[in-house]
């Protein structure tokens, strides 16, 4: 019986400082001809893909990792599909890449699009990072033990904004916490929208009880005193700036659900270009902004090339596909 959702990671195969050699000599095949290139951000503005997105670019370009401007592009709706397409009307070209998350995968098996892992170019995992529940200050939800005693009673009384779809990360965070509290998933009241910064304009709106997104998302309204933290989905509390925040393992819940962050390209790319990015991304990672990001929001920094991000988009399809059948949202 599946307890939790959680993505185990392989450990690298090789150094970061052998990741960056090699990637550096693929790189020299190929490097942008056109002035602009462009990213493709596969949800609205405000959400954690858009703000990492604009992170990507704006230390590509500060450090002169490219030698092209780098233009965001935001390309929401349907889950990632039409982001994801666009990207596609460009296959082969590197000059297009785009960046996804979990959601991805959550809308693939959930059947709610038909972009799959073959379906893009995965050129390097960044990182991944936990999720979290908050709500608003004034909320009758009072801490994490009361919103399991709600849950439990009836779940369909809290209404809970997600961003992406029925069936990513978000999602699968709210049904195990609901399945371990005892209550009815399929009764979950929950709120989709197209990215983290508009599930959490409803829940500051006061049009939903509760919203679960990425800590790193919810964190900056936390700070602002505009929301307050219930629970995160990791193994253990995770310090600095979530010292206080309690985890769902801690409450009797025993959940661990994590979200992923990539960097893709269309369909087709040749291994020249995906070199390039490679050696793009690696050193984006290894600047002190990047890493000073990182651990304000307490990410797991691990980066994985183009191959092993894949083989990990790959597995985790296959794990939420028995997670999901368990659950009965399939």
């Amino acid at each position: 019986m599946i307890s939790r959702w959680h993505v185990t990671f392989r450990s690298a195969l090789c150094g970061l400082a052998a990741m960056t050699a090699c990637a550096g000599a693929g790189a020299q095949d190929w490097k942008p001809q056109k002035r602009v290139v462009e990213l493709v951000v596969p949800n609205a503005p405000g959400g954690g893909n858009d703000r990492t997105a604009r992170l990507v670019a704006k230390l590509a370009q500060e450090h002169k990792l490219v030698d092209a401007t780098i233009t965001i592009v935001n390309k929401p709706g349907a889950g990632v599909v039409v982001g994801m397409n666009y990207l596609n009307q460009h296959a082969g070209d590197g000059h297009f890449i785009g960046i996804v998350a979990a959601t991805m995968t959550g809308n693939y098996v959930a059947g709610r699009s038909t972009i799959g892992p073959e379906d893009i170019t995965p050129i390097a995992q960044l990182f991944t990072e936990y999720v979290a529940f908050a709500a608003r200050p004034e909320s009758g939800i009072k801490d994490g033990k009361d919103l399991l005693a709600r849950l439990k009673t009836d779940s369909s009384a809290i209404s809970t904004s997600i961003s992406g779809g029925i069936g990513n990360h978000n999602h699968i965070a709210l049904a195990l916490v609901t399945r371990a509290a005892g209550g009815d998933v399929k009764r979950l009241k929950a709120v989709t929208f197209n990215s983290g910064g508009e599930s959490i304009t409803a829940a500051l709106g006061g049009h939903v009880d509760m919203v679960v997104s990425p800590a790193g998302t919810v964190l900056p309204h936390v700070q602002g005193g505009r929301l307050r933290f219930i629970a995160l989905t990791a193994p253990k509390r995770l310090g600095g700036a979530y010292a206080d925040v309690p985890v769902w393992k801690e409450l009797g819940a025993d959940v661990v659900v994590s979200n992923w962050r990539a960097i893709v390209g269309p369909r087709g790319m040749s291994p020249a270009q995906i070199a390039y990015w490679e050696n793009v991304l690696t050193r984006v990672t290894q600047t002190d902004e990047w890493k000073q990001m990182i651990e304000k929001i307490r990410a797991d920094p691990e980066f994985l090339d183009s191959s092993r991000t894949r083989a990990q988009i790959r597995t985790d399809v296959e794990e939420l596909r028995a997670v999901m059948s368990e659950l009965g949202l399939k």
